[in-house]
């Protein structure tokens, strides 16, 4: 009979493992050509390459403690929190990658290594506890009431057998549950009467966060949730498109005087977003994004998603002559009318354009009322001196 597959030694610690049980006990060991061939088989199907970059190096740490003081896949699947919540399944293939697997464990081996020393105390803390040691444990009767001394003296007797980074406080608070869920070989569980140590809210809590755990990850569900949000996104997208287009396609029905009635004499122009309608009540105003020492006019930030553009990204001018001119001084480039305007340079506004700046669109319009005003104001002006 062939002898099992043997495993590799990149992880075995200084003190001894036990050889880990990789398939439950009522079945049969496989011969090693045959667990090579399934090992591989599972790897193609389940597609272990994106599984493994699940994992971190304090899983694979989890792992290891918990297969050293177990011997049990179940048990350590069961008992330990990952950072993810893995099947039974894909806690074997990892341990199987990490046994028979050299540059998969050599990689997991060197991240390891690589973790801050307080992060493997904290792992070393969460050991699940062997049987040896709660057999140990068990030596304390239910009616005894030993104190921590006595668990330090057992801690001290008992070196090679507890974990070494168990504490005499540790020992005592797991002595202690192990009484409040009747695991002490001396206690009689009640059948009758109320429980004389009801469940606080956080324990209940606890086992409801491990029941979520346990339950196993839909691939299909979740790859039809992830296709049906791309499908809402793209329709919303859509209809964002289509409603600037209408507006464009309303405002051009009404008339060229409609979209103005709304604005006052002191109102020169209007900058009209889907939020936010910007009025331009000076002949020049400043456009961008306020900050703590510095603000803007117009403030962008009020219409949408605003961290692209500059604090000042450009400014809106009225000539005497009653033309709008806008122009860029930020790094991003403003697109009006579906032509760019780059840095440092500038375009005439008219009425109705459409002004795109880092993906806010605001629509441009003109209260022609008050810049003909002006403009009168201008030519009396310069032709006063004349007469």
């Amino acid at each position: 009979m062939d002898r099992p597959p043997k495993p590799h030694m990149g992880f075995r610690p200084k003190s001894s493992i036990p050889t880990p049980i990789l398939v439950p006990k009522e079945e049969a060991p496989k011969p090693p050509e045959a667990h090579k061939i399934l090992f591989a088989k599972n790897t193609k199907k389940s597609g272990v390459s994106v599984m493994m970059s699940r994992w971190k190096p304090i899983d694979d740490l989890a792992l290891m403690i918990g297969i050293e003081q177990t011997n049990d896949l179940r048990t350590v699947h069961s008992a330990t929190k990952f950072s993810c919540n893995f099947t039974l399944q894909e806690v074997q293939q990892r341990w199987c990658a990490l046994m028979y697997a050299p540059s998969q464990s050599r990689l997991a081996r060197e991240a390891i290594g690589n973790l801050h020393p307080e992060t493997v105390e904290s792992v070393h803390k969460k050991a699940i506890f062997s049987e040896g040691e709660e057999a140990l444990l068990a030596t304390f009767k239910c009616t005894e009431s030993p104190e921590l001394e006595q668990f330090q003296e057992l801690l001290d007797k008992n070196g090679c057998t507890f974990w070494r980074s168990r504490t005499a406080k540790d020992l005592q608070d797991y002595w202690l549950l192990m009484k409040k869920y009747f695991l002490l070989p001396d206690q009689v569980i009640p059948l009758d009467g109320p429980d004389p140590h009801p469940p606080s809210f956080s324990d209940i809590e606890e086992d409801i966060c491990d029941v979520d755990l346990d339950q196993p990850l839909d691939e299909a569900l979740e790859k039809e949730l992830e296709l049906q949000n791309r499908r809402n996104k793209r329709s919303v997208r859509l209809l964002e498109n289509e409603m600037s287009r209408l507006s464009v396609l309303v405002d051009s029905s009404l008339g060229p005087n409609a979209a103005t009635q709304e604005l006052d004499s002191d109102t020169l122009a209007c900058l009209c977003g889907q939020q936010v309608r910007y009025m331009m009540q000076h002949q020049e105003i400043t456009f961008g994004r306020d900050a703590n020492e510095f603000s803007v006019d117009v403030d962008l930030s009020l219409e949408g998603h605003a961290a692209k553009i500059s604090r000042h990204q450009g400014t809106i001018k009225l000539q005497s002559n009653g033309d709008f001119f806008i122009s860029n001084e930020g790094k991003r480039p403003i697109f009006v009318g579906g032509k760019p305007v780059l840095q440092g340079h500038r375009t005439r506004l008219a009425h109705n354009n459409l002004v795109e700046i880092c993906g806010l669109r605001l629509n441009f319009l003109v209260n022609s009322n008050a810049v003909n005003a002006i403009r009168l104001a201008a030519s009396f002006h310069t032709e006063q001196p004349l007469k």
